[in-house]
C-alpha cells in the first residue's frame, strides 16, 4: 500500500468511526467515501491558497515553435525568464550572456566602494540592465490557458533556447492529506459530505416497519447537520484555518 492509499484509508476510517460504524449499521461503502473526498478536494482547490505551491521549471524552446503544452498540475504561469539580454537573431543560447560583466561591476564598484563608485553606481547599472533587457529581448511576452495548459510564446523563437518558468501547480493529494492544517479540514469536509449522503439515503423513508410500530430514521437531521458543518468549514477557509497565507492590505 503506497502513501496515498494509506492516507485515504486513515481518512475513511475516521469518517466511519465518526458516523458510528461498529455500533450501528452505516450504509456507505468505499465508493461513497471516495466521492466525498473528491468533492472535498475540489472545494478545497477552489477556495484555498494552500492547495497550490510555487515552483520553477525549465522549458526548452524550439525554433519557430510558439505553443507548448505544460503538465496538468500547472495552474498558472507567473513569469518567464531568459538566460540573457540577447537578440533574437539566432544562436544556441538566445543572445549574449551578461553575468560576467555583472560580476566585474560588482568587484570594481561594490567591493571597492570606498575608492570609487558604490551602491548608487551598482543600482544605476542594475537599472541599465533592466532597460537593455526591455529593448533587446530579455523579457518574453506569453499567454497561458489554464484549461488546455497551453503556453504561447508571443515572439517567434529564432533558435533553441532554455527558459525558466515561475509557476504555481497543484499540491499532490498525499501532501494535502498529510498537511496538519489542510488534512484536518479535508477529513471534516469529507465527513460532512458522507453524512449528507447518508441522510439522503435514510430520508427516502421516514420509518421502517417493525413489530412495535417501526423505527424512525434520522435522514433530515443528518442532512441539516451536514449542511451546517459544510458552511462552517467553508467559513474556516475564509479565516485561513487551513494554513493559507492571509491577504495583505486591500484598498477599495
Amino acid at each position: 500500500m503506497n502513501d496515498l492509499e494509506l492516507a485515504k484509508q486513515k481518512l475513511f476510517n475516521y469518517c466511519r468511526t465518526m458516523l458510528g460504524d461498529g455500533m450501528i449499521d452505516v450504509e456507505l461503502d468505499v465508493n461513497h467515501y471516495e466521492v466525498a473526498l473528491e468533492k472535498a478536494l475540489g472545494r478545497f482547490r477552489q477556495r484555498s491558497e494552500n492547495s497550490v505551491e510555487e515552483s520553477y521549471a525549465v522549458l526548452e524552446l524550439q525554433e519557430d515553435t510558439n505553443d507548448y503544452i505544460l503538465p496538468n498540475e500547472v495552474q498558472s504561469v507567473r513569469e518567464v525568464f531568459r538566460r540573457s539580454i540577447g537578440s533574437r537573431t539566432g544562436g544556441g543560447d538566445g543572445g549574449t550572456i551578461f553575468e560576467p560583466f555583472n560580476l566585474a561591476y560588482t568587484n570594481t564598484y561594490l567591493l571597492s566602494s570606498t575608492q570609487m563608485g558604490g551602491l548608487a553606481t551598482y543600482y544605476a547599472f542594475a537599472g541599465y540592465q533592466e532597460l537593455v533587457g526591455k529593448m533587446f529581448g530579455s523579457f518574453i511576452n506569453f499567454k497561458f490557458d489554464p484549461v488546455s495548459k497551453k503556453l504561447t510564446i508571443m515572439q517567434r523563437p529564432r533558435g533553441s533556447e532554455q527558459i525558466l518558468i515561475q509557476l504555481y501547480n497543484t499540491r499532490p493529494e498525499v501532501a494535502l492529506l498529510k498537511d496538519p492544517y489542510a488534512g484536518q479540514w479535508l477529513k471534516d469536509y469529507t465527513l460532512a459530505v458522507s453524512k449528507y449522503m447518508l441522510g439522503e439515503a435514510r430520508g427516502k423513508f421516514a420509518t421502517i416497519a417493525g413489530p412495535q410500530g417501526g423505527t424512525s430514521l434520522n435522514g433530515d437531521a443528518l442532512k441539516a447537520d451536514a449542511m451546517a458543518d459544510m458552511e462552517r468549514l467553508e467559513q474556516d477557509l475564509a479565516t485561513y484555518v487551513d494554513g493559507s497565507t492571509p491577504l495583505s492590505f486591500v484598498i477599495g
